[in-house]
Parts: structure tokens; C-alpha cells; sequence
């Protein structure tokens, strides 16, 4: 490739990712036909959010590199989430009612283990037992509910409304609605406090916000040392194929092998977008020859793009460092794209 191609194609991606585009809407009550105030906006998982004003009308900008559903969130309605939001001037949006509320039963409900014991387990586990993790202190816990199934050994849970999350650690206020967790266990021993976990998972729609009181040097430092052998950060690598670059390692059968024998990519479909499939398996990874994991993929592919947004989310997972993550490590897709001087 020739040097001015190469400028040429940098030229191409800088300009995508700094076009801006504006999404205006409103949002009204389905049956009343009222506008709503104060209606959280934002792109799932990102940085990039705001709010309905008196008129329920709202103004949000976006650019190439948020590739998320955009979620419509507003306590005592159902949650809206809209995919199709690109080269539409005007999105008007009718949100209705919700009926769930909080089931004091289930809420209170000794099951094998007390509501104590089992957000001390939810705690640790949804939120992780890393530094930024113990730094995490979700504000509204009675929106969350939770139960423990004893014979599966399986603790689930959901909240009824989004929470509230302070990461002192990475200084951002999450909001966070948590639509699954579960926490499955190879045994328990409540009175002991050893719940041996096997498998951890939860979904739900966050939006990123810097802490109110801001300390902008912590955020970096801290932001950038959870960025290092992240998730986020395989996947832009294995985009840009600069895995050895960025300090990645691939292993079949605990031999190292180089990445382009591990991985096939390639663009997928005419598209800016590169599909990602496995050459053969099991395949671990390492960063810094340390910190190792294992990925693992139940689809023939996945696609990825150049910000580290993929596909199959739930059909593509890590073991190992990587899978010992949970929320309180988390990044949003848009951190580090100086969108927002992230």
C-alpha cells in the first residue's frame, strides 16, 4: 500500500468519525397524548445521552462511530429501544404505561438465602471484587429484584427501574437498566459466606456520565489503565489486525500462534464492517504475556467494526482474566474516540 493511499484512508476515517448528525423527536404519553418532561435519551452503553424538555421534545447529536440502539427510559413506562434512527429527520415516540411494580413477596422472600445475603452476592458479582469494582456503590438497591432458585444453585435478578451506579474509581455515574443477571453455583454455604461461582451473566442498557464532583486526572489515569487488556480493547485490535501491536498474544493448544493463523477477517459484504471467525479452537489470549483468557464463539462468525462494537454478544464470551470482569471494569463503547474529550 502506498503512502499516499494509506493518507487517503486515515483522511476517510477521521472525516466519519467527526461528521456529526442530529436526531430531534419527542415523546408524548400513548393514551394521554401529553408530552413528557424529563424522558432519559441515549445511545446504549455510551457517554452520548440527554433529556426530554416541558414540550417532550428532544435534540441529541451522533456520529459513525455510535452504532448502538438509541433507549428511551422513563420510570413507570416500558422501555423503548429504536435501531432504525439513522436518516430519519423526526422520530416521535409514544411511550406506554408499565404495570410492574415491585413485589414486596419477592422483594423479602427467604428462599434458601436472606435479601442480605443475596445482595452481598449480587454486589460482588455484578459489580466484581476488582479496585474499580469495590469502588462501585449502587445507590437505589430496592429496584432491584432478586431471587435465589436452591436446587439450580442459581441466583437471577432484574431491577424495576434503571439504577444508579457511582464509580468513584473510573468517576462516572452509571445508569444502569439491568434486565437479567444471573449468578450460577458450583455450591453454596450461606453461613460460611462461600458461594463458588461457575458462570456469571447480566444485560441491560448503560448510560456513562462523569461524576458530578470530577476529578478529571483520576478519570484518565484510572479509564486508561482499565482500557489496557480489556475487552474494548481486543476487539479494536483484532479489527485493525494489530493484535502483536497492541500487546496481545494468541495460543492454540497452549502453543503461541500467530494471529492471522488463529483468526480469518475479513470485510464483510462490501461494508466498513469485518467479519471475524475462528480458525480453529480452543484459542486463549494473553496481554503483556500475562493475564490470560480463553474465547470462546457458538456462531460460524461475528461481526466487528473499527470503535470494537460486535455482534453476538451473548454467543461470544471470555473465560479466564477477561471473563473475571463484570460492570464495575466497564467502559463505554465511545471512551477514548475524543468525542467528547472522553
Amino acid at each position: 500500500m502506498s503512502l499516499k493511499t494509506l493518507f487517503l484512508i486515515v483522511i476517510v476515517l477521521i472525516t466519519n468519525l467527526t461528521i456529526c448528525q442530529t436526531i430531534k423527536g419527542r415523546v408524548i404519553d400513548a393514551t394521554t397524548k401529553k408530552p413528557i418532561e424529563a424522558v432519559a435519551i441515549y445511545f446504549d452503553n455510551t457517554t452520548r445521552g440527554t433529556i426530554t424538555n416541558s414540550k417532550g421534545e428532544f435534540s441529541i447529536n451522533y456520529n459513525n462511530a455510535i452504532q448502538s440502539p438509541l433507549v428511551i427510559t422513563f420510570l413507570g413506562y416500558k422501555k423503548e429501544l429504536i435501531t432504525n434512527y439513522r436518516n430519519q429527520k423526526f422520530l416521535d415516540i409514544h411511550l406506554e404505561e408499565s404495570h410492574e411494580s415491585l413485589d414486596e413477596v419477592l422483594v423479602n422472600a427467604n428462599d434458601g438465602l436472606t435479601r442480605k445475603e443475596k445482595l452481598k452476592v449480587f454486589r460482588r458479582e455484578f459489580l466484581g471484587n476488582s479496585k474499580f469494582g469495590k469502588s462501585c456503590t449502587i445507590l437505589n438497591e430496592d429496584a432491584i429484584i432478586l431471587k435465589y432458585l436452591k436446587k439450580e444453585k442459581r441466583l437471577i435478578a432484574y431491577s424495576v427501574e434503571p439504577l444508579k451506579i457511582e464509580n468513584t474509581g473510573l468517576q462516572y455515574l452509571v445508569t444502569y437498566d439491568l434486565s437479567s443477571f444471573y449468578a450460577q453455583f458450583v455450591h453454596t454455604n450461606a453461613k460460611a459466606n462461600n458461594f463458588e461461582v461457575k458462570a456469571v451473566g447480566f444485560r441491560g442498557n448503560p448510560y456513562y456520565q462523569d461524576m458530578a464532583v470530577f476529578n478529571k486526572e483520576k478519570a484518565k489515569k484510572n479509564r486508561a489503565k482499565a482500557y489496557k487488556g480489556s475487552v474494548l480493547q481486543f476487539m479494536r485490535a483484532l479489527y485493525a489486525e494489530n493484535l502483536e501491536e497492541e500487546k496481545f498474544r494468541t495460543y492454540l493448544i497452549n502453543v503461541r500462534t500467530a494471529p492471522k493463523n488463529v483468526f480469518n477477517i475479513e470485510f464483510y459484504n462490501d461494508t466498513a464492517i469485518k467479519a471475524v471467525s475462528l480458525k480453529s479452537r480452543p484459542i486463549m489470549i494473553s496481554f503483556k504475556n500475562k493475564q490470560f483468557s480463553q474465547i470462546q464463539v457458538l456462531v460460524s462468525h461475528f461481526l466487528v467494526d473499527v470503535y470494537g462494537n460486535y455482534t453476538d454478544v451473548s454467543k461470544v464470551s471470555f473465560s479466564g482474566y477477561l471473563g473475571s470482569k463484570r460492570f464495575g471494569d466497564l467502559l463505554p463503547f465511545d471512551y477514548g474516540l475524543n468525542l467528547d474529550g472522553n
